[in-house]
């Protein structure tokens, strides 16, 4: 049995399953940003066929008993192909059984989320504040301070954003952020952003990570001894953790 090359196919065939797997169960989301589906469509697709395509010439040369001439052409590499193959192969299967995870509010701290509300790395092309005020996203509001950060500018106007709850160290217990990640390229370069919301009165100060649909109206407030743009009057409705977390 030509060992070699059978490894090969099960390697190529290991790596277009976990791609599939993420593709069928909609976890790619959490891995790229939607321009780039394709390239990991392309890649599953050809390791799919690479690896039925390997197995197929496997097994053919072997019936005819052919399987010495069956090796993977020789290559100068970095590693030692055994180890190499073996490492591959152990990520592969990894994929295959981990399930990935959105990033939560933990993360959002380490990627500097109290810094995040005056600065976003998602420039706007231009500045527009046509449309309804509701219609905008936690992004859109964070982009539109990003151009114009008077928030006065924006008190009065209604607002109807979904995120998850993120407690900041400091801030009083009737104020939380609601925050979303934003993805450029891929999970790596993820960076949260955020709005602070003024809880009603009485109201419980719901848990890290609960996702909120939150509806409200724009205020200025002193946070951190700064004016910040926060959503008062808010009403709270917890919410399942949406297919696709991210913004983008």
């Amino acid at each position: 049995m030509p060992w070699q090359a059978l490894i090969d196919a099960i390697m190529l065939l290991l790596w277009g399953l976990m791609l599939l797997r993420f593709t069928v169960t909609g976890k790619l989301y959490l891995l790229l940003h939607p321009d780039y589906m394709w390239l990991a469509h392309l890649a599953m697709v050809l390791l799919l066929g690479l690896g039925l395509a390997r197995s197929v010439q496997v097994w053919l040369s072997y019936r005819q008993g052919r399987g010495r001439f069956l090796r993977s052409q020789e290559h100068v590499a970095l590693l030692p192909r055994h180890f190499s193959v073996g490492l591959l192969i152990a990520i592969a299967m990894v994929g295959l059984i981990y399930t990935p995870r959105p990033f939560a509010s933990e993360t959002a701290f380490q990627r500097g989320i109290t810094d995040v509300l005056g600065q976003t790395r998602s420039r706007p092309q231009r500045f527009s504040l046509s449309g309804e005020s509701e219609d905008r996203t936690i992004v859109d509001w964070v982009r539109t301070l990003n151009v114009y950060p008077e928030p006065d500018a924006y008190t009065g106007q209604t607002a109807k954003v979904s995120g998850f709850v993120t407690h900041i160290p400091g801030w009083p217990e009737n104020m939380i952020m609601i925050s979303r990640f934003v993805l450029t390229c891929c999970a790596a370069d993820a960076y949260p952003v955020g709005l602070p919301v003024e809880l009603p009165a009485g109201s419980p100060r719901p848990a890290p990570d609960t996702w909120l649909e939150v509806s409200g109206t724009m205020q200025t407030t002193s946070l951190d001894g700064k004016r910040q743009l926060a959503i008062g009057s808010a009403t709270l409705t917890e919410i399942p953790e949406p297919r696709t977390p991210y913004e983008y």
